[in-house]
């Protein structure tokens, strides 16, 4: 089973970590370069990953259900309101991500002090469940 990590650990983490588990999250987005980078195959739907916290200790369970790679300007508002941030429209859900994207701690993860994403830059879409939480 492949481990989740949403974002780095921290401060972000914990707050993904909070929302899958209370089943506020059901949707995230990764950049293809990213899976590219690592040599790492996109999810499918069916495959199950444990979410790690930022102690690095398994909490839960989930279950992709669907995955999309599209452009990150054909991302839509079911998907950024499934994230479970709490944002209200496409724009602000862009934001969070473009600052996430474009942070130090991602440039350096990508090795590319430059990183940057536009409206054709390619994203992986995964809608997922909580299956077990293991708290």
């Amino acid at each position: 089973m492949r481990v989740e990590e949403f974002a780095f650990p921290g401060p972000l983490r914990d707050r993904l970590v909070a929302a899958v588990l209370s089943g506020a999250k059901t949707s995230t987005t990764g950049l293809l370069t990213e899976y590219e980078r690592e040599g790492e195959p996109l999810p499918v739907a069916g495959s199950r990953g444990a979410v790690a916290d930022s102690a690095g200790r398994i909490v839960a369970v989930i279950e992709t259900t669907e995955v999309r790679v599209v452009p990150l300007g054909e991302v839509d508002l079911r998907h950024a309101l499934d994230e479970g941030e709490g944002y209200a429209s496409v724009a602000e859900w862009r934001a969070g991500h473009e600052r996430f994207w474009h942070g130090p701690e991602l440039r350096a993860a990508l090795g590319d002090p430059a990183f940057t994403v536009d409206d054709g830059t390619p994203v992986v879409l995964e809608r997922l469940r909580l299956v077990a939480d293991l708290r």
